[in-house]
């Protein structure tokens, strides 16, 4: 049986992830929590449509309005889905700013009233209808994170501030990917997934110690608007002509911000570990004048 040539140095070929960040682009990808519940809450409103055109007038226009709601309802909780993720994977975060999924729960209980509302029938079935529906989707789908997060013995200002610096670096990281997609690309997305990956390494490292958080200020904010800019430049370039030169020249730039990137976060990692040796080193000269001795 023929089999397709791939290798290395053939076109579409993925290249390997930098030596330098070892790591994937995968790495902490997990598939979306109830990603398949959600594509359902899309599909099911579809029947009201078929239904309300069967229907006169009224029943038309209170079945329209229900899929409107049913529909809003499914976007909110898809979204809430990700604000939730977003959330859970960060060591500091402030909570959503709009309580999504709640407000999807409403409107599903809504849409549910509207659909079953009828003028020759009593109020009793679109209520009961209604408060089914909002409890079960609450009950599917849970309740947006209601609280600030961030890391014991770190105060609110510091957790602020990272939280704001973090957000500012994942939005760039975002468009990055968003605008590298446009090429239509898989080895140039690859790529960027792999720097997003590194870069994201540090921000987890500054989340979990905001001491760190001045000396990479400008790698997350400066640096990473760059990469933005850089970005999306190649991307229309690459777009219109496929530039070979161009291609290299933002490969090369890639594989400089991700072995920047990954060296200032070994070197936080470094820190760290000294200022843990120092701790140690202290806490023994202070046991041995207190005459206890500790073993290596």
């Amino acid at each position: 049986m023929a089999e397709r040539f791939g290798g290395k140095y053939s076109p579409d070929a993925v290249p390997p992830v930098s030596k330098t960040a070892g790591t994937s682009p995968l790495k902490g990808k997990r598939r979306q929590r109830g990603a398949a519940r959600v594509n359902l809450l899309f599909v099911v409103p579809v029947i009201l449509i078929m239904v309300g055109f069967t229907l006169e007038p009224f029943g038309l226009a209170t079945h329209l309005a229900a899929f409107a709601m049913l529909i809003g309802a499914a976007y909110l909780t898809r979204e809430g889905l990700k604000a939730e993720e977003a959330y859970n994977e960060r060591r500091v975060a402030k909570r959503p700013a709009i309580p999504r999924k709640l407000f999807a729960s409403v409107l599903t209980g809504a849409g549910l009233f509207v659909a079953g509302f009828s003028l020759d029938t009593s109020l009793l079935n679109p209520i009961i209808f209604a408060v089914l529906g909002t409890v079960l989707h609450a009950v599917a789908f849970g309740t947006d994170p209601m609280r600030d997060k961030g890391v014991d013995g770190i105060d609110s200002f510091q957790a602020d501030r990272v939280a704001r610096v973090v957000d500012e670096a994942e939005t760039y990281l975002t468009e990055m990917g968003t605008a590298i997609a446009r090429t239509g690309d898989r080895r140039l997305v690859t790529r960027v997934a792999a720097f997003q990956t590194t870069a994201r390494e540090m921000c987890r490292t500054v989340e979990e110690d905001p001491r760190d958080l001045t000396g990479v200020r400008k790698y997350l904010g400066v640096y990473l608007l760059g990469a933005r800019d850089a970005t999306v430049k190649f991307a229309d370039l690459y777009g219109r002509k496929r530039d070979a030169a161009a291609r290299a020249d933002y490969e090369a730039l890639l594989d400089d911000l991700e072995q920047s990137f990954a060296a200032r976060t070994e070197k936080m990692l470094l820190d760290d570990r000294s200022d843990l040796d120092v701790e140690i080193e202290v806490l023994r000269e202070r046991l041995a004048r207190e005459g206890i001795r500790t073993e290596d």
